[in-house]
């Protein structure tokens, strides 16, 4: 006997095809619904498909109508088999590789050198660490196959056009529980890569502005450091901004005289011009200076405040160099183009600006034709022996929590070098105190606190002992997480500002770490351009943490996390 052939029947009766049908084969009814129908199509072995003429309209419709949507969507989007091999793309997905991505590798038709695992998301969406021990570093695509949506980061080199992309990576989940297909949607981050490339090179030429360790910088008179500072400040506008024509000027604040540091391709008569940070009459730069706002003048020859500067000019961008939010000089540029300077150049000149200004305070430009005191002495000595005596300090509380329990004796002696080397600092601090008059309350509003600041970069430490210790607090310091959990074990700190993401744990453990170690102080997390990966800053917020400090550190944001506090704290204090 003939075995009768199968049909599917998609939707309702089709009438009076009913009867005729039944006489030769057999037909299975399934609802409309596209999964539905796709699993019975796959695993029915069927001979034909039978459906009403206006259902099939529908259907195609519905179909045609998803295809422009994907169609025209502004990302690309690939469908991939398990193993990331593509099935399908659509046209913006089809342009962003070479050739027909179809039964190529994801990787290799998008012409990737280089795949990072940005965070894997699990099955409840919580975003998890970048990758776990199960997933093969070679093998990208294994945490998706596992059932984790994965967030992909890939470098293209051979596509001028976008070399950064980023994958979302979605499983696509069959009936029977396993990842039978992978959808991929890309995206071009090349601008915000390439940004934040500009912005991680900003902030290594500002640590570098300076240019000598303390020590060079100790041997070098004014003169010396100036030309040191100029010589290194056209170093980075040239290579880093790619600007060519260059004026930096320096606030007199006595007189508010805007007195010539360097210059680059400026007409002689502008480089020696005199002017004053004042909104009329000054030009561009003396209104920057008094207003402290930048501004952008798209082209010289309308423009109400340009005074002729460089030979050519049709346009330029003033930018004020603020240290602590206060103005101490400026900084411009100018271009032989009309409307040569956009918002980005904006951006950026105003971040590298900071940098300036900090180094400008660093090598202690603004004071250079005053007379060393007693008082900038003992600063000295203090900035010297700071460092030191921290690492004195640190090394005492490591070994002191090692031995605590296990040799009371040595825990005594350690206590004992403890005590005395805070004492050597809070002697020089009294020193300076007796040879200088005593400054006004109000310019110590720190006095008498006692700060802990852990960072990695030694120049942000010897800064907060500056900073800190002229607003009359007593500051501590360490290079590690580590260290700075120990020294916050055995002190009793009012507040402790800790980097993001120390060199030797997690930034949102270490976080956690100082709270149980010193649960009366207020712990501010501090950062400068870099991405907050692993999200510390967010989770310390959901824990209380109330105060981000960013670098340069800003005296009002230190006077106000360590007066303020925060929730934590206040809870803690009742």
């Amino acid at each position: 006997m003939t075995e009768r052939p199968r049909l599917l029947l998609i939707g309702p009766s089709v009438g009076s095809l009913d009867a005729a049908l039944a006489g030769i084969a057999d037909v299975e009814p399934v609802s409309a619904g596209a999964a539905e129908i796709a699993q019975r199509l796959r695993t029915g072995q069927f001979e034909g498909v039978v459906a009403a003429p206006d259902l099939v309209a529908g259907m195609i419709d519905r179909f045609h109508r998803d295809e422009l949507i994907i169609s025209h969507i502004e990302k690309g989007l690939a469908v991939l088999d398990s193993t990331g091999t593509v099935l399908w793309a659509n046209p913006v997905f089809r342009s962003g590789g070479g050739g027909e991505p179809v039964g190529r590798s994801l990787f290799d038709f998008l012409g990737s050198d280089r795949v990072s695992i940005e965070h894997v998301e699990s099955a409840n969406g919580r975003v998890i660490a970048a990758a776990t021990e199960s997933d093969d570093p070679a093998d990208p695509l294994s945490p998706a196959r596992r059932g984790a949506a994965t967030a992909l980061r890939v470098h293209c080199p051979a596509n001028t056009e976008q070399p950064f992309i980023e994958i979302d990576v979605r499983p696509v989940i069959a009936p029977d529980g396993k990842v039978s297909q992978l959808t991929a949607l890309v995206r071009n981050v090349t601008s915000q890569v390439v940004q934040q490339q500009k912005l991680d090179a900003l902030h290594a030429a500002g640590r570098e502005l300076a240019g000598l360790d303390a020590d060079q910088l100790t041997d070098m008179n004014v003169e010396a450091r100036v030309e040191l500072l100029k010589s290194n400040l056209r170093r980075t506008i040239h290579d880093l901004l790619h600007y060519d024509t260059i004026e930096v000027r320096l606030l007199d604040r006595k007189t508010d005289e805007l007195r010539p540091l360097l210059e680059d391709g400026m007409l002689p008569e502008a480089a020696q011009r005199v002017l004053f940070a004042r909104p009329t009459g000054n030009g561009v730069t003396g209104f920057v200076a008094a207003t402290g706002v930048s501004y952008l003048c798209p082209d010289t020859a309308d423009d109400p405040h340009y005074i002729a500067g460089a030979a050519g000019a049709r346009s330029s961008m003033t930018v004020p160099l603020k240290f602590q939010d206060v103005v101490i000089g400026t900084l411009n540029v100018e271009s032989p183009r009309v409307n040569g300077f956009g918002p980005a150049d904006l951006q950026f000149t105003e971040l590298f600006s900071r940098e300036v200004a900090a180094a400008l305070h660093t090598l202690d430009l603004l004071s250079a034709q005053q007379v060393c005191t007693a008082g900038q002495s003992i600063e000295s000595v203090n900035k010297e022996i700071a460092l030191p005596l921290d690492e004195v300090l640190t090394g005492a509380s490591v070994l002191l929590e090692r031995l605590a329990d296990s040799d009371p004796d040595a825990a005594v002696r350690l206590r004992q070098i403890l005590g005395a080397a805070r004492q050597v600092k809070d002697s020089i601090a009294q020193v300076g105190r007796d040879m200088t008059e005593a400054p006004a309350a109000g310019n110590q509003p720190l006095l008498g606190k006692q700060v802990l600041v852990i960072d990695s970069d030694e120049r942000i430490r010897r800064m907060a002992h500056l900073m800190l210790g002229r607003l009359g607090a007593t500051v501590e310091t360490a290079g590690t997480g580590a260290d700075g959990i120990a020294l916050a074990a055995d002190a009793d700190y009012d507040t402790i500002f800790q980097e993001v993401k120390p060199p030797d744990m997690g930034g949102y453990d270490c976080y956690r770490r100082l709270r149980a170690a010193c649960p009366s102080a207020t712990v501010a997390l501090t950062t400068g351009f870099g991405y907050d990966v692993a999200h510390s800053i967010v989770k310390a917020r959901a824990d209380g943490m109330r105060h981000v400090l960013f670098k340069p550190f800003r005296q009002d944001q230190i006077v106000r996390a360590v007066t303020e506090g925060d929730t934590a704290r206040a809870g803690a204090t009742g």
